[in-house]
């Protein structure tokens, strides 16, 4: 059996900027081992492409629900996306 991988787009939405959440996000990331990217967006929001296994994909969503101790996430939106096959999880300027 084959277990798959997924790709997820997923934007942010309230008090995200500032508040450690891109860092959080990849420690989330590397240890679900998921692999793609965090950023910020110039609109307030964070984006995060992330590639893994759906159970460990279902898992991170629930931690971008919450986010680390001082965001406030008030919306979180995702679509199912195109594989890139990113080797490792990274911060984006």
């Amino acid at each position: 059996m084959t277990i798959s991988k997924l790709n997820i787009q997923i934007t942010v939405f309230g008090r995200v900027h500032g508040v450690g959440y891109r860092y959080s996000a990849l420690h989330k990331a590397r240890e679900l081992s998921i692999t793609g990217f965090v950023k910020n967006q110039y609109d307030g929001t964070v984006f995060i492409e992330a590639e893994g296994q759906e159970e460990n994909l279902d898992q991170f969503i629930l931690w971008c629900q919450q986010g680390p101790s001082f965001a406030r996430v008030e919306k979180l939106s995702k679509t199912i996306g195109t594989l890139k096959g990113y080797s490792s999880f990274s911060v984006k300027p």
